[in-house]
């Protein structure tokens, strides 16, 4: 299936909260690089629209795994958490947190790209990701705290900052950490440019 068409069946499952959510996304849309940025500076899908790919991965997959182990889960949440966990790496409205990287004189001469492709935007304040997440997100759509944890520490271990929520995580956490890997370590693997 096309991406953009994945994308919509997956948005479409926001039923509830389905208002609000039209309304974040037509924000998300079209004030921040969200359908356009990488999603990585150098490794997985670090290329264009790769963020917008990596989402719809992460939410296809985390669909799969509640069906199976968690199914009182509904799928808005799954939904909800998975497109929206690395809305941060989109920046802000007009300042991208990722910029493409201009190759070097020696680069051009030989006819390589930009390595790295893409870097990070030193104007922006810095935030990790899953705080910028939540900071786009929560000032125009309402959250639960399963859903803020999830976004918040869908990183897992892999995070330092992350170990006050060990053995304290949600269902819904779990979940969204295992689809990430799974999407950036399984299925992505390969796909860094």
């Amino acid at each position: 299936m096309e991406l953009m068409h994945r994308y919509q069946k997956l948005k479409d499952k926001v039923i509830i909260r389905r208002q609000e959510f039209i309304e974040l996304m037509d924000y998300v849309e079209t004030k921040t690089s969200y359908l356009t940025s990488p999603a990585s500076t150098r490794f997985h899908l670090c290329i264009e629209r790769g963020l917008l790919e990596h989402s719809v991965n992460v939410a296809e997959n985390l669909l799969k795994i509640k069906a199976a182990i968690a199914p009182e889960i509904s799928d808005e949440s799954c939904v909800v958490v998975a497109l929206l966990h690395d809305l941060g790496k989109a920046g802000m409205p007009n300042h991208p947190q990722y910029i493409k990287n201009e190759p070097t004189e020696k680069q051009k001469a030989y006819g390589y790209r930009a390595n790295p492709p893409y870097r990070f935007n030193d104007e922006l304040t810095y935030l990790s990701v899953p705080l910028r997440s939540l900071y786009l997100i929560l000032r125009r759509f309402p959250l639960t705290e399963e859903e803020v944890q999830a976004i918040a520490y869908h990183d897992g271990q892999y995070v330092e900052d992350n170990r006050s929520v060990a053995t304290h995580e949600e269902k819904l956490t779990l979940l969204l950490q295992y689809a990430d890997s799974w999407s950036c370590f399984v299925d992505e693997k390969n796909s860094s440019n």
